[in-house]
């Protein structure tokens, strides 16, 4: 379960921003919300179950999540995928003075297993500068490591890293060198880390098409997504996947039929996908089904929510976290409202997934779906930088409360774009 995630002197980040999931004393009017959205950890911490992001084209949105997944990649391969020559493929906020040559930090807060972690590192291109584990037992915080370029401070809790310091590259991180050794702590970090499912709702469906796939061939999968995709009105009765029959115009370059089939299997296409609508006579009367090909057939809507399917009930079913970036791309708000609320609920989610999204869909602007603290907005200053802030940090009388879209819109909350006067683009004619 995700708590925070803190970062700084990253891409569009000049100074350290922090992403909460924290739910907050203000709690919303509609009490549904409350006994919904948040779910409780213990008798001192309450986490929520989603949140949203707004902000304006090249507001810095997407480069949370781009933070995210570069924590994320260097946790996991840092001490296998590079060489103590290799640079970290890291970059600064480059609009300032103050931030060149300075190292980007990562941190993040997340519940294990009855613990609170918390963990971080700071980086530039050629070595970690900094790194630290700190667990959170019962009450108070203790730290497990704690790291100064090549000095360490390894308490006996972390015992799985005592003998190997010396191992640690200058460009790897110490928790992954650890997992590597099976260190009982961090392999389980690691397995967190594993888990979080970064997503992008811009990228082709031919990227998850792969992974929608397996999911539907799994039959703790299959029906549920038949299901959610009847129920989401795409007209669509049944699904059927069958091995794809190679035609004759992919053997012409000189591959053998295994070579295509390999090519397809990367792709992620080795796979023929089939929708079963059914046929009406002159009265409305279903009177048999026709057999759609999927790829050449159906909407790019339609191919999104089932190449994310999978992912949406696995997430529900294992209690993950979930990013989302531009979660509304090409789809109806309803149904963007529908999956949200699939994560904002007990019913549907029995264990505690958290689905953070960004979007620019101000229909989900609403207190019947979200309380203030899910509502998130970044925004850029004057000199570029980015600001991360949530709608629970402004006064909002209770009339306001029922416009949020139109205030929003509005510019109260910033986070929006300022157009400039687009006459003079054209001159006098």
């Amino acid at each position: 379960m995700l708590i925070e995630f803190s970062v700084g002197n990253y891409l569009s980040f000049k100074d350290k921003v922090t992403f909460s999931m924290v739910a907050s004393e203000v709690v919303a009017k509609n009490e549904k919300l409350n006994e919904n959205n948040v779910f409780k950890v213990d008798d001192e911490l309450s986490l929520l179950k989603s949140a949203a992001i707004y902000g304006a084209n090249a507001s810095g949105k997407s480069n949370l999540i781009k933070a995210l997944e570069f924590m994320q990649n260097f946790v996991i391969n840092s001490s296998k995928a590079t060489q103590i020559t290799d640079k970290i493929d890291v970059e600064e906020f480059r609009l300032s003075t103050t931030t060149v040559g300075q190292p980007s930090f990562f941190e993040i807060v997340f519940y294990l297993e009855g613990t609170i972690y918390k963990y971080g590192f700071e980086v530039d291109q050629t070595q970690v500068v900094s790194e630290w584990l700190f667990h959170t037992p019962k009450v108070s915080e203790r730290k497990l490591f704690e790291r100064k370029n090549s000095k360490f401070k390894v308490t006996k809790t972390f015992q799985e890293g005592e003998e190997l310091t010396e191992k640690t590259r200058k460009n790897a991180l110490f928790l992954s060198v650890a997992s590597q050794f099976n260190g009982r702590i961090s392999t389980k970090i690691l397995y967190w880390f594993s888990h979080l499912k970064i997503i992008s709702g811009l990228r082709s469906n031919l990227m998850y098409r792969k992974d929608a796939v397996e999911y539907f061939k799994n039959s703790q999968y299959q029906l549920d997504m038949i299901n959610l995709i009847k129920k989401l009105d795409l007209g669509i009765n049944d699904i059927k996947i069958e091995p794809r029959r190679i035609k004759a115009e992919e053997l012409a370059s000189n591959l053998s039929t295994e070579e295509v089939n390999n090519i397809l299997k990367y792709l992620g296409q080795a796979d023929d996908i089939k929708t079963i609508h059914k046929k009406y006579d002159e009265k409305g009367i279903p009177i048999s089904e026709e057999i759609f090909d999927f790829d050449e057939n159906e909407s790019e809507g339609t191919k999104k929510l089932f190449a994310f399917a999978g992912i949406f009930l696995d997430a529900l079913k294992n209690g993950k976290v979930l990013w989302i970036d531009e979660l509304d791309a090409r789809l109806h708000p309803i149904m963007t409202r529908t999956i949200v609320n699939l994560f904002n609920s007990n019913e549907t989610n029995h264990n505690n997934a958290q689905l953070i999204f960004i979007t620019h869909d101000i229909n989900l602007l609403s207190h019947e779906l979200f309380r203030r603290d899910q509502i998130w907005f970044a925004e850029k200053n004057r000199q570029e930088a980015t600001d991360l802030y949530s709608l629970v940090e402004f006064k909002i009388s209770d009339e306001a409360e029922t416009s949020l879209e139109n205030d929003y819109i509005k510019g109260r909350y910033g986070a929006i774009p300022f157009i400039g006067n687009l006459h003079q683009i054209l001159g006098d004619l």
